[in-house]
């Protein structure tokens, strides 16, 4: 513990709840350690909101730190980030149930209820204060800010306002999640939804699934990539279908800059190769490690850090990770700003028409592996038509990986019994002149059951 969090050995109080050894030392280090608070309620009212919780019949529950003055019931409020006000109805403190009071003081914890009908409107870190009375708001607030991308579509089309308001009433619970509607002409009306990271994604799907049996589509997860144009404006593009084609010589694109994390990745000694291949084979740069313990060979374990692209760890990464690992590597990250780096969008054709629900942005380093395994993936799950389908993964008007699905025939020589070989020629030729014609005017149209294989099973 000492070498992992850099604890002083002494700081630590033993203590077991069972038989109650320590508790009164742990309450004494409570007061002696943790300064009070220094608040004077007298001063302007400032409250910090730390939580929030969402109450079918009193709408946001705040929790709120009061750092100065008195907040009392009935008071008018504003939030320092949104600037909308509120009037306190109900207040009280957690004791552990929430306990109705008639004012909070400088130094005391709450709850408040002020008529707030979105959880969207409490942010995590604002300040609030009293009409008329404004503060400085404290320091170090940031809103939240999605960072992965992914579109939801109902399998059946029809069920579609069905999802939006399973959407909506999770989003009550949820604030951090964005909504905004999309359209495919693949799969039809759907949301694209933005997450905190990956496990918020995992997790939200299931609560889709679980609480209100939604059968969905989850699009391939995508990052949000910052386009710097020559006249240096900046937009930052999350959905594959409206990233540009920056081959074309008269694209305005300068640069294109994708989000980099800084990876740190705990792991025994023994699968630490393992560990740096891997880095390694998602583009991480600037690996650097140290040993947290020292021990046998067999108990020693390294941390590994490294700055990785965020788009490499939001598909399959921490599938592999713990698959190489068995299972006993941790791995955390947070945002370390936009990198520059050479990214392209893969489009896939059918039959020469493009599937935008299938557009994906992928590093051109690795764009001939990932066209050929996704080609492959689709050559499996698309159904056999009555004529040969082409299906071809590209980046502009460059072919990078083809696979020919062919076409279901009919016997047509079954009842030709004997004669010159002629015959058959005949038959066979008239049936290749009915497929090519019917390729120039046949569409393929790529049913639901077959993007749900491709999409939640990703190559």
């Amino acid at each position: 513990m000492q070498s992992t969090f850099g604890i002083d050995p002494d700081d630590i109080i033993p203590i077991s709840a069972k038989t109650g050894k320590g508790v009164e030392d742990v309450l004494e280090a409570i007061i002696t350690r943790i300064p009070p608070p220094t608040g004077s309620p007298t001063a302007p009212l400032k409250t910090f909101l730390f939580d929030s919780s969402y109450d079918r019949y009193r709408g946001v529950i705040s929790l709120v730190s009061v750092q100065e003055g008195i907040l009392r019931k009935g008071d008018k409020i504003v939030s320092c980030h949104t600037r909308k006000k509120y009037e306190v109805t109900e207040l009280g403190v957690m004791h552990p149930e929430e306990v109705p009071t008639d004012s909070l003081s400088a130094g005391q914890v709450g709850y408040i209820a002020c008529n707030m009908k979105e959880s969207s409107e409490a942010h995590i870190g604002d300040t609030m204060y009293r009409v008329g009375e404004p503060v400085e708001p404290l320091p170090g607030f940031q809103p939240a800010k999605a960072m992965v991308f992914a579109g939801v579509f109902p399998v059946d089309s029809s069920d579609f306002p069905k999802l939006e308001e399973s959407i909506k009433r999770l989003t009550l619970t949820d604030r951090s999640v964005t909504v905004q509607r999309e359209s495919s002409s693949a799969l039809g009306q759907g949301c694209r939804l933005g997450f905190l990271g990956t496990l918020h994604m995992d997790v939200f799907r299931q609560r889709l699934e679980d609480e209100y049996d939604a059968n969905i589509i989850i699009t391939a997860p995508t990052v949000p990539y910052k386009l710097v144009y020559r006249d240096d404006k900046e937009v930052f593009v999350s959905n594959p279908t409206e990233f540009p084609e920056t081959a074309d010589t008269a694209s305005k694109v300068k640069e294109i800059q994708e989000p980099v994390v800084k990876a740190s990745i705990i792991v025994p000694e023994e699968y630490f190769g393992d560990m740096m291949d891997l880095c390694f084979s998602h583009r991480a740069e600037d690996l650097d490690h140290r040993y947290l313990d020292s021990g046998t060979a067999s108990s020693s374990r390294i941390m590994l850090t490294c700055t990785i692209p965020l788009s490499e760890i939001v598909t399959n990464f921490f599938d592999q990770l713990k698959s190489r690992s068995s299972g006993f590597a941790s791995f955390d990250y947070e945002a370390a700003g936009y990198k520059q780096s050479d990214l392209a969008k893969m489009t896939f054709l059918l039959n020469g028409q493009s599937v935008d629900a299938l557009a994906i942005i992928v590093h051109r380093a690795a764009a001939d592996k990932i066209a050929r395994e996704w080609v492959k993936k689709l050559h499996k799950v698309i159904p056999r038509q009555l004529f040969e389908v082409p299906i071809q993964a590209a980046i502009g008007k460059k072919v990078l990986a083809r696979e020919t699905l062919s076409a279901m025939r009919a016997d047509v020589t079954a009842g030709l019994y004997g004669g010159h070989y002629e015959r058959k020629m005949k038959h066979l030729e008239n049936q290749k002149e009915g497929k090519r014609k019917m390729k120039k005017m046949g569409k393929v149209d790529l049913p639901q059951e077959a993007f749900f294989d491709i999409l939640s099973n990703k190559p």
